[in-house]
């Protein structure tokens, strides 16, 4: 039915031009621009006006089925086009050309000046086309690099302890799969250390359905915990999901950290991770990363050798006569000749600080009376 009903449209619109072209014919005619041998008739002019409609209708009317095609394939090509710009860039794109627009209205009043027959037509639309083409070029290349220059130059009003004024950093920290699953994220966000709007790619978040998915108990726990820590950020903090469905520089990789680290690099945002690996990656990259663990080991106390603390002693060490303390940040203290005293609370006095890969260790000795 609405093949039928297109075709009878398009037919209508090849009479109105099949009519169009009758005018213009005549108007020849009349002009003696087209000579012909015999003078026409009034009955001559209607035959030859029913004659071009009926043509021109007929024509349009066969060609509708293969416009209605072509029109689909336009249609899904400029479709998919769209969809390899996310919205930022389309409206980006927009505010440029209609800038360009603008600029080019106001460029065009000095043309009227000129006397020279069909050059101020030609020019303005030259101008038009030229500007209007720079904007969305402009805009959409551009747009990003001036917005992120604008937001790292922003500052508050309100001064700092040393007059110095304060930066308000909007840049987009971008979660990985790994800080949502760690949990520490949330306090983290509580202690308002981490500024700018956070955004979670929607490829993150089905890895992260699909670890809450997972056959295997332990991967199911973490995923569900992350999955609740999500939910916890956004209540409190709200988080933007960052579609990237029609995004062609990102579906073909097919790796989640060398996407995440793509789509940082547009956004000109930082990763928030604490995956060592892909710490690495992104710094050979150029991408700024934010992780908690290297956070962590920073905010840990300072001991040096000589100073005294009370701790608890929980367990035997690997060697004879050793005990095991733990600090609240988790570090762990080794405490030779204290293995008399597991399960109470004594002075130990640090001997010396061990630092590994996997952290910090701390070696003492029960303190002298």
């Amino acid at each position: 039915m609405l093949k039928k009903l297109f075709k009878l449209v398009f037919a209508a619109f090849g009479a109105i031009f099949g009519f169009g072209v009758y005018q213009l014919t005549l108007y020849l005619l009349n002009e003696n621009i087209i000579n012909i041998n015999w003078e026409l008739t009034q009955w001559h002019k209607i035959g030859m006006g029913i004659g071009f409609v009926l043509i021109f209708s007929i024509l349009f009317y066969s060609l509708a089925p293969l416009l209605n095609r072509q029109s689909k394939k336009v249609a899904k090509n400029i479709e998919i086009d769209l969809q390899a710009y996310s919205a930022n860039e389309l409206m980006s794109g927009v505010a440029g050309l209609t800038i360009g627009l603008i600029i080019a209205f106001l460029i065009s009043k000095i043309y009227d000046g000129i006397q020279i027959d069909y050059l101020p037509t030609i020019l303005t639309i030259s101008t038009y086309m030229v500007l209007g083409y720079l904007g969305v070029v402009i805009a959409t290349r551009k747009g990003k690099e001036v917005m992120a220059s604008l937001v790292s130059t922003k500052r508050i009003s309100s001064v700092g302890g040393k007059g110095k004024p304060k930066h308000l950093d909007m840049t987009p920290k971008i979660f990985d799969t790994s800080v949502i699953i760690d949990g520490r994220i949330a306090d983290i966000l509580k202690t308002g250390f981490i500024e700018g709007n956070i955004v979670i790619p929607e490829f993150v978040l089905v890895e992260l359905r699909h670890i809450a998915d997972s056959s295997d108990g332990l991967k199911r726990n973490r995923g569900r915990r992350g999955l609740d820590i999500l939910n916890k950020i956004q209540s409190d903090y709200g988080i933007d999901i960052y579609n990237t469905t029609g995004e062609k520089a990102l579906e073909e990789i097919p790796e989640v950290d060398v996407k995440l680290l793509k789509l940082a690099q547009m956004m000109h945002g930082k990763v928030v991770t604490n995956d060592y690996n892909l710490n690495k990656v992104a710094a050979i990259k150029g991408v700024d990363v934010l992780n908690i663990n290297e956070l962590a080991n920073t905010l840990k106390p300072v001991v040096l050798p000589g100073e005294d603390m009370t701790l608890f002693l929980i367990k035997e060490g690997k060697e004879n006569n050793q005990a095991v303390a733990y600090l609240d940040d988790g570090t762990m203290i080794v405490v030779e000749d204290g293995r008399r005293h597991i399960g109470t609370t004594i002075d130990v006095t640090v001997t010396s600080v061990l630092q590994t890969s996997a952290g910090r260790m701390i070696f003492g000795k029960p303190a002298k009376r």
